[in-house]
């Protein structure tokens, strides 16, 4: 998949660009391109911002869980950049490369457990379109994850298509945070 940006990000000036940019080369060594194209509306940034960060800061659904089904809703949107990010983001969170490999036919795998495969499913079913979560897997998720917990991972995986979409919208591709390492393919599961 080739992607031609649309805009350029905008440029670090004023007090909101600042800071948030100092914050996103200190936790990724750069500003990302999605990132710095979304700072040309102020508000929205803002907004943004504050999301990604309540996401980044809530802890009651511990990281594998998040950043598996993060990946995954990447992989099926097909988002370039989000599958180069979360593969680097994965890795962070503990997922081996190996694990990584086996996130493209999931449900054969030996290495995720059952409750990464639910979490997977469930990445898989909010992020098809039209969006389809069974009751059946709903009731299972309950199982493993509170109501708090329900919150938090349905909130990183419907951001991570939002993410996504925001994405193509603008021809944002990958940037290489997985360069020299494994990274998940684009997949697509509708």
């Amino acid at each position: 998949m080739s992607h031609q940006q649309r805009i350029q990000g905008a440029p670090e000036r004023g007090p909101l660009r600042k800071v948030a940019y100092s914050m996103a080369r200190k936790r990724l060594g750069r500003v990302p391109e999605p990132f710095a194209v979304a700072a040309h509306h102020t508000k929205m940034f803002g907004a943004m911002s504050g999301f990604e960060m309540a996401l980044e800061r809530s802890k009651t659904v511990p990281t594998r869980y998040k950043a598996l089904g993060e990946l995954r809703a990447a992989m099926v949107v097909g988002c370039e950049f989000c599958v180069d990010i979360g593969s680097m983001i994965a890795r962070e969170s503990g997922l081996s490369d190996d694990e990584l490999k086996d996130l493209v036919d999931w449900q054969e795998s030996e290495r995720l457990d059952e409750k990464d495969k639910l979490v997977l499913a469930y990445a898989d079913a909010i992020s098809a379109t039209p969006v389809d979560v069974p009751d059946e897997l709903f009731e299972q998720l309950r199982a493993h994850f509170d109501e708090q917990q329900l919150v938090e991972l349905t909130a990183a995986i419907a951001w991570e298509n939002w993410r996504g979409r925001f994405n193509w919208a603008f021809g944002l591709g990958e940037e290489g945070y997985s360069e020299g390492a494994y990274c998940v393919p684009v997949v697509s599961a509708n």
